[in-house]
């Protein structure tokens, strides 16, 4: 019977530490794809900037950022530069990314 206990415990423990793993695993693939979507937000909002696409900068990196699943945290336009910052969440974990993006110096 103390077999079966320990069995039992060793298996709880170990489904625990592998939903956990896989939590934020998913949570880091997130963050990857999320900082992607921030880099196409940012060349978004500088290509409006510079004129190169209509639209206003800002709303340009937001509708970027819906179709990455993700919302407009701050977009600062200076000039030809964009810097834009996105984030969503991950179950538990609140992922953000930002990213900078203009013509070359």
């Amino acid at each position: 019977m103390a077999g079966a206990a320990l069995a039992v415990g060793a298996l709880a423990v170990t489904a625990t530490l592998a939903i956990g793993c896989a939590a934020a695993g998913a949570a880091s693939v997130r963050a990857v794809r999320l900082t992607a979507t921030a880099d196409a937000a940012a060349l978004a909002a500088a290509d409006a900037a510079t004129g190169a696409v209509s639209g206003a900068p800002c709303d340009r990196a937001a509708e970027v950022a819906a179709r990455g699943d993700a919302t407009l945290a701050r977009c600062v336009v200076d000039g030809p530069v964009a810097t834009v910052a996105v984030a969503t969440a991950v179950g538990p974990f609140a992922v953000r990314a930002q990213a900078r993006a203009g013509p070359a110096p």
